[in-house]
């Protein structure tokens, strides 16, 4: 079976043109996200200029909100969510230059204004907790080039209570590990430099225990494979340097039967309906594993490589 890349990149190219659709007014909630994972997948595709920049930007920015975050859509409350997959987007598409600096600054003082005495982050005002956003807010503070050791040290800290007895890590201090859990602390250790606290081989004994025996892998025990955790088990498998714990040629395998081979995009396993959270991880997924010409994605913020490679690394000297 082979990779349907010009499906793909049709089937993305499509979902914004959907407007008439009563789907796409139920999904407004998501579409910062949505779009973040679509430019994403195009991008690891080597088909970046798809969706137009110009327009990309100008959705992007239509989404402030004036508490200095940004929202799902044009007048939603600014999330740490969206605001982190804004962020994203402009600086794979080399557009924070849009942004002046005093509305960098208020970007900056809406994610630290979530933060809260214990190092963790609420989503945004309405105060849910999650390791999350703990990661979110790391990783556009990181992009954005502005971390500072208050707030390195509390997330670090707070990720630290939340690791289990297996290796893993749970969304709050005490919850069951979850292997998409673990990409968010993982990923924030990675980001603070802070690796050193992960017991490395139990966790990469936990991540390569996900793949079944049909390939797929799965996010916690006795649970049902799904492609999204091709990207939540590999790159966090990638971040410490045991992506060769698991069968690659068996979840390329897995994933590729999760295509639609008739109108493009990747469902969460073979013929359900594809959608574009799926399709973005899964194509994120076989990026990691070197499959078909694929752009490399970084493992820590799931962007091309290419860009992350020029982010300021922390500490900064």
């Amino acid at each position: 079976m082979s990779f349907a890349r010009e499906k793909h990149i049709a089937y993305i190219d499509a979902l914004n043109k959907k407007q008439d659709d009563y789907e796409y007014w139920l999904s407004e909630h998501l579409r910062m996200n949505g779009l973040y994972w679509g430019l994403t997948a195009l991008c690891l595709m080597k088909s970046p200029d798809t969706l137009p920049r110009d327009d990309v930007i100008a959705f992007i920015l239509s989404c402030r909100d004036p508490n200095g975050g940004f929202g799902a859509f044009p007048r939603h409350d600014g999330h740490l969510l969206s605001t982190l997959s804004a962020v994203q987007m402009l600086a794979t598409l080399d557009a924070l230059d849009v942004l002046a600096p005093s509305e960098v600054d208020s970007i900056v003082a809406f994610i630290m204004s979530l933060q809260l005495e214990n190092g963790a982050f609420q989503g945004d005002l309405f105060g849910e907790v999650d390791t999350r956003f703990v990661y979110t807010a790391i990783n556009a503070l990181s992009i954005l080039g502005r971390l500072t050791p208050t707030v390195v040290d509390g997330a670090v800290e707070f990720i630290s209570q939340c690791a289990n007895f297996d290796g893993g890590y749970g969304m709050v201090p005490g919850a069951e590990s979850h292997a998409a859990q673990v990409f968010t602390c993982v990923g924030t250790l990675a980001i603070t430099n802070r690796l050193d606290l992960v017991d490395q081989e139990l966790l990469g004994s936990w991540l390569s225990e996900r793949q079944l025996p049909n390939g797929g892998l799965n996010g916690r025990p006795e649970k049902l494979p799904d492609v999204c955790y091709s990207w939540w088990v590999l790159s966090s498998l990638a971040i410490i340097d045991k992506l060769h714990w698991i069968d690659h040629a068996k979840l390329y395998e897995f994933i590729l039967k999760s295509q639609d081979d008739k109108d493009g995009g990747i469902s969460d396993r073979p013929d359900n309906q594809a959608d574009v959270y799926h399709t973005v991880f899964g194509i994120a997924g076989l990026s990691l594993m070197g499959y078909e010409d694929l752009v490399e994605v970084d493992p820590v913020y799931c962007m091309p490589k290419s860009v992350t490679d020029g982010f300021k690394k922390w500490p900064y000297e």
